[in-house]
């Protein structure tokens, strides 16, 4: 059991000795090299103790977020060399595992009609088994409003 989380631990570093993509990194938000479209601002970002940066674009003047409500969001998601992976909008119930960790950590406290970012480690994404046409190991960036 040991050896398996040694092998986890010491993977992403693995990717990265051998020159993996960026946006397979592995490593903390603080050394991704972000596409400069993409407008990430990590000293203007806040940072949870989860590893998730956030940062208002604009705040809106509707309703506040909250854990357990039903909320539909319009988003794109952008891997961290600017291209986007995913667009559109979806309903879901806030807070409660229906939407990757970092949503559900990332959009409680936001106001309907606002636009934040959220810079995703992936922890709080696809973590080490990727999916469909997300990497394994990927930082994800999000641009959400709540509509």
């Amino acid at each position: 059991m040991r050896f398996r989380h040694l092998v986890l631990a010491l993977f992403p570093l693995a990717i990265a000795a051998c020159g993996g993509s960026e946006e397979i990194s592995g490593l903390p938000i603080e050394t991704t090299t972000f596409a400069p479209a993409l407008g990430v601002n990590l000293a203007a970002s806040t940072k949870t103790a989860s590893g998730l940066y956030y940062r208002d674009i604009s705040v809106g003047a509707g309703a506040t977020l909250a854990a357990n409500q039903n909320v539909n969001v319009r988003y794109v998601g952008s891997f961290v060399n600017g291209s986007t992976f995913d667009a559109g909008t979806i309903p879901f119930k806030l807070g409660v595992g229906q939407v990757i960790k970092g949503w559900d950590e990332g959009l409680i406290g936001m106001k309907v009609g606002g636009k934040r970012q959220l810079i995703i480690p992936p922890s709080l994404a696809y973590g080490a088994s990727g999916l469909g046409s997300i990497p394994p190991n990927t930082v994800l960036v999000f641009t959400v409003e709540p509509l």
